[in-house]
């Protein structure tokens, strides 16, 4: 596979000393994952932060090699990852959408989705500016995936939309994440409880 896309990065574990496998979201091939050198080093470590809108270069000598990535930062959610409740609200989506999504096949109104609810918790002033968002990408990548479901009504207050993020745990739970090794939904779960202290904190 070789392709130039923009995409968004959406997971990254470590391999080696400095080194990642990054997972990120194309608006035309889909999920792909690739080895990028030094991903942990000073100059790409801010780069490789969930969320972040990046220029890809990715190319492979052959279909069973896991392709090399060149990165460049087009967009940084960073400075959103140092606030408790957008920096939770950016994990989840990010980490729902690399454990779930198959690679290398197009979703393109996911992409577009995605990248709607990172920019919409990005610039609203408190989470009822984006839940309504985060919501609807859920019941969309259940949708997408074939397991079926409405659009979710977003149109109450931030107590509806809440009730609406709590209906959708069980299907995520169950459809989407009832395979992944690791524990995605406790992310989902450290989102849910910030948002509740949020409410309850006036």
């Amino acid at each position: 596979m070789n392709l130039r896309a923009t995409a968004i990065l959406v997971g990254s574990r470590p391999h080696g000393e400095t080194a990642v496998i990054a997972r990120l979201l194309t608006e035309e091939h889909g999920l792909v994952a690739g080895y990028v050198a030094g991903g942990r080093g000073r100059q790409l470590r801010p780069v490789m932060i969930p969320g972040n809108r990046v220029d890809l270069d990715l190319r492979a000598k052959s279909a069973s090699q896991l392709p090399f990535a060149r990165i460049e930062l087009i967009e940084s959610r960073a400075p959103w990852m140092t606030e408790p409740l957008p920096a939770a609200a950016i994990t989840w989506a990010c980490a729902l959408t690399a454990s779930t999504l198959p690679e290398r096949n197009a979703f393109p109104g996911l992409y577009d989705a995605l990248d709607g609810l990172l920019s919409a918790i990005c610039s609203a002033p408190s989470a009822r500016g984006w839940l309504g968002a985060m919501v609807t990408y859920e019941a969309m990548l259940l949708r997408e995936l074939g397991y079926g479901g409405e659009r979710p009504d977003t149109s109450g207050d931030l107590e509806a939309q809440i009730a609406v993020f709590r209906a959708l745990h069980r299907p995520i739970a169950r459809y989407l994440l009832a395979d992944s090794k690791s524990d995605v939904m406790a992310a989902r779960v450290a989102l849910g409880e910030r948002l509740v202290r949020m409410v309850e904190g006036g």
